[in-house]
């Protein structure tokens, strides 16, 4: 299975910020001594005129040149710099690039992204660009999909993705996130499952398969893009709900089967993950990557 990485492209953060970044270094170095058939890509980065499928040329223009204003840079959280436009370059790049292996071996992985806050005009929310957003515009451009699912398991809900599609029929978003957990004006998706504080493994999974379900009910998919959040956890600093390591990989399994039994590639993205232990964090993304290397059939394998 084919997994791309963006962590050798470091946002400069101060100590204190809360932002884990080092998580990704730590995944891709936990991947590189435990999952041997995973194949480790570094990604191109993404285009202009590939950000422009769903962003407003506009705010391409501005993030890219450095010329955002004060409340532009406390929206996403982070201070502008050359190398946070190379990064989320690199993470758009990364979603692109797992999306066109998923379509040819069945699944491929970004081990970053997820970045689903981010608007078509801005970002918000540790996002800059939407990856996943335009992974689903541009494998359609490229006449690689026709109709794309986006099931967003972050424990926030994907506003960023919300409004980019909402009036586009083609792309179905489907977000389970905490109701009461940011952001606190929620946007709408094509189906949202706000879930109360402190849901547990077994009603979290009751309402995935509902969710899913439901999907199926109303929607035929060619492509499943899957924001798999380790910030649902029990004891994540942002999260508020209280998954175990056990419960996260039955919902991974449980995604993964639901899309195997429709002949349905999926490109996962990893999406949050705050844990004060940074390596609770990082066992949870590795064990999602390890589900997917399973369901991964490169073409012309034997099923």
């Amino acid at each position: 299975m084919k997994a791309f990485h963006s962590d050798q492209f470091v946002l400069p953060l101060p100590p204190e910020h809360r932002f884990p970044m080092r998580k990704y270094a730590l995944l891709r170095a936990a991947i590189e001594q435990s999952l041997p058939q995973v194949e480790l890509l570094e990604p191109p980065a993404a285009t202009d005129g590939q950000l422009a499928l769903a962003h407003h040329p506009d705010w391409i223009r501005r993030f890219c040149n450095g010329h955002l204003d004060r409340a532009d840079e406390r929206a996403i959280g982070f201070p502008w710099s050359p190398e946070m436009v190379e990064r989320s370059r690199r993470s758009a790049g990364a979603t692109i690039a797992a999306a066109r292996v998923a379509l040819v071996e069945g699944v491929g992985v970004n081990l970053a992204g997820g970045t689903h806050h981010a608007h078509a005009d801005r970002g918000e929310g540790f996002c800059c660009f939407n990856d996943v957003a335009v992974a689903a515009r541009l494998m359609q451009a490229e006449n690689r999909a026709r109709r794309v699912a986006i099931v967003d398991l972050d424990v926030h809900q994907g506003n960023g993705t919300a409004t980019i599609f909402a009036t586009d029929s083609t792309i179905f978003t489907l977000s389970i996130h905490g109701q009461r957990n940011w952001p606190f004006a929620k946007a709408l998706s094509d189906l949202d499952v706000g879930l109360p504080d402190g849901t547990r493994d077994d009603a979290y999974l009751s309402e995935l398969t509902n969710a899913l379900r439901a999907l199926e009910a109303r929607f035929a998919p060619d492509l499943l893009l899957f924001i798999a959040g380790a910030d649902v956890l029990a004891g994540d600093r942002l999260g508020r709900l209280a998954l175990t390591p056990a419960g996260i990989e039955a919902r991974d399994r449980m995604v993964f089967e639901w899309a195997q039994v429709r002949s349905l590639p999926v490109a996962v993205a990893m999406g949050g993950g705050y844990c004060t232990e940074i390596e609770k964090t990082v066992s949870v993304h590795q064990a999602t990557v390890a589900i997917a290397a399973e369901f991964c059939r490169p073409k012309g394998a034997a099923s």
